[in-house]
């Protein structure tokens, strides 16, 4: 809706005409938005069920204002014309049932799969409206838990320097001297280090360039605990992006948390326990 207006804007300006009249005209006169007939519920749900597939996944997702809307798409359509199925605002789970169940029980029922985050919200609501749809729990959230459990460990160490570093100049000023951080060899202060390595964690370490490589070797040097917690990190999505086979998952998956348990990461030990709770769906 907002490129058509960029748009209509764009041509309205080009030929000298006025802007929002043309957007008017638009609207009332040449689509058929009139006779659309989604239009009376077009702010609260959209469905599709043309698009409707054997293979689906739903998920929430901020629009615009910060506001969630919850998206049921065709995952064969790989994103392109066809796709979505439904877009339902908000994400209560009563609201998301009664919407879905309006698709025609036939077609719901030809659904065989159905990928969802570990939600229990998702959960409810893909087996009441989606009967004899397998669930399987997106990898992806998995992951990106670990990825925030590991992101919390580096900004507990930034804030620990953020207090050393005010520590360090309020004594500075107190004795009457000067304040001169230490400067790694990147150029970095301990402060300036742990932020910037934000973006160093999310990539493998095959992916970093020359400079995060050595941003990444005096982090670890400093902060083995993050490196420990890195290479959890990736040893999961490795698990993820490199198992096939349901079984052998299982025993990656039971040596991973063997390792987070020895570890001692409370963050870690959280995405552990929810991936026990979702092991039948993950390992589909």
């Amino acid at each position: 809706m907002d490129s058509n207006a960029d748009a209509t804007q764009s041509i309205a300006t080009y030929y000298g005409v006025n802007g929002k009249r043309l957007q008017e005209q638009y609207k009332n006169n040449l689509i058929d938005f009139k006779t659309w007939p989604q239009r009376s519920h077009a702010k609260k749900w959209l469905l599709f069920p043309q698009n409707i597939g054997k293979y689906l996944s739903i998920d929430e997702t901020s629009l615009s204002d910060g506001e969630l809307y919850t998206i049921l798409t065709n995952k064969a359509s790989k994103g392109k014309k066809g796709s979505i199925v439904a877009i339902i605002a908000g994400t209560k789970a009563e609201t998301l049932i009664d919407v879905l169940q309006k698709i025609h029980v036939n077609l719901r029922k030809k659904v065989r799969e159905i990928t969802l985050d570990m939600a229990a919200n998702m959960e409810l609501i893909a087996k009441r409206t989606f009967p004899n749809a397998t669930r399987v729990t997106d990898r992806f959230h998995v992951q990106k838990l670990a990825t925030e459990a590991l992101q919390e460990i580096r900004i507990k160490h930034r804030w620990e320097a953020l207090d050393a570093e005010n520590d360090a100049i309020e004594l500075a000023k107190k004795t009457d001297t000067e304040y001169v951080p230490i400067v790694l060899s990147n150029g970095d202060t301990i402060k300036q280090l742990l932020a910037r390595s934000r973006y160093v964690l999310y990539k493998k370490e095959k992916d970093w360039t020359e400079n995060q490589k050595q941003r990444a070797t005096l982090l670890f040097d400093l902060y083995p605990d993050i490196k420990q917690a890195y290479d959890l990190t990736m040893s999961l999505s490795h698990i993820f992006e490199n198992t096939n086979d349901k079984l052998y998952g299982l025993t990656r998956l039971a040596k991973w948390h063997e390792k987070v348990r020895q570890a001692g990461f409370k963050s870690f030990n959280t995405v552990a326990r929810s991936i026990q709770n979702h092991y039948k769906t993950i390992v589909n």
